[in-house]
């Protein structure tokens, strides 16, 4: 019986999971208080590298979004390049971070180098 649960909602918790991560990327982890965009992702490899954009938003402090990011992707293998610009492995991650109101906008845009 516990197996049988186990099997039903183990894909669940999988969705769940990549819920934490920003869409098209699969080791980009999103801010604390960021939410994907639905239907904003947009991935596909071209000649020369994959090519990646996908929009986050959220009612959060953009300093806050830009540390997180400072902190976290050096840890997964990318250098800062200029604030905002990270580089690995031959591609470019460029964050974008705007404010309209009392919403954040975060822009994520990966292509070849």
């Amino acid at each position: 019986m516990l197996l049988g649960l186990a099997l039903c909602f183990g894909p669940l918790t999988a969705l769940h999971a990549a819920d934490g991560f920003v869409p098209g990327f699969e080791d980009i982890p999103l801010a604390p208080g960021l939410t994907a965009v639905p239907d904003a992702a947009m991935s596909f490899d071209s000649a020369g590298g994959r090519i990646v954009e996908s929009v986050a938003t959220g009612r959060v402090d953009a300093g806050s979004v830009a540390d997180f990011y400072d902190r976290t992707l050096p840890q997964l293998g990318w250098q800062q390049a200029d604030a905002g610009t990270y580089r690995r492995e031959g591609e470019e991650l460029v964050i974008e971070i705007a404010r309209s109101g009392d919403a954040l906008t975060v822009r994520f845009a990966l292509a070849p180098r």
